[in-house]
């Protein structure tokens, strides 16, 4: 299984192949509108508003396995994350992150990237970063900030990683 195998599908339903982001570099994140990292929703269109036009992708991945902060339904959580964070980047349903009905997406990624204390993703905004090429780059912790991942994307999309 590779990453460009992969789809999610988007709030209303439509699908997102992961073949339609080759040769971008992709932000994948676990986000929650009710966790108290939320506030990384602000930093994270930050990094879509500056590197986008070089080719980032940032997509948010929604779930409700951690403490039940993401209770909205999937149709709300874009009106939740656009009126109190500005997002304009990609989301997709809500999803599970671990356990059998973990996406596939987070199922490749957890086994290409392995965390500190294992496989499962720990918490809400635990980030991806996958190279242009589809190959992912570097796990991020939920408390990293979406701003110090900014060398990391800036030389990934220079080529330099």
């Amino acid at each position: 299984m590779k990453f460009y195998d992969l789809q999610a599908t988007k709030p209303d339903g439509t699908m997102l192949p992961m073949r339609d982001l080759q040769g971008k570099v992709v932000l994948v994140v676990n986000t929650a509108t009710r966790c108290g990292l939320a506030p990384q929703f602000d930093e994270m269109e930050a990094l879509h508003q500056r590197f986008a036009p070089q080719g980032l992708v940032v997509l948010g991945f929604p779930s409700n396995q951690f403490m039940n902060q993401e209770p909205e339904s999937d149709a709300k959580l874009e009106e939740v994350c656009r009126i109190n964070h500005g997002v304009t980047f990609q989301l997709t349903r809500k999803v599970d992150v671990n356990g059998a009905e973990a996406h596939p997406v987070f199922k490749f990624l957890k086994d290409e990237l392995k965390g500190t204390l294992g496989n499962s993703i720990k918490w809400n905004f635990t980030k991806f970063l996958v190279g242009r090429d589809g190959i992912p780059f570097k796990r991020y912790a939920p408390t990293t900030k979406p701003a110090k991942i900014a060398p990391d994307i800036q030389k990934l999309l220079e080529g330099k990683l």
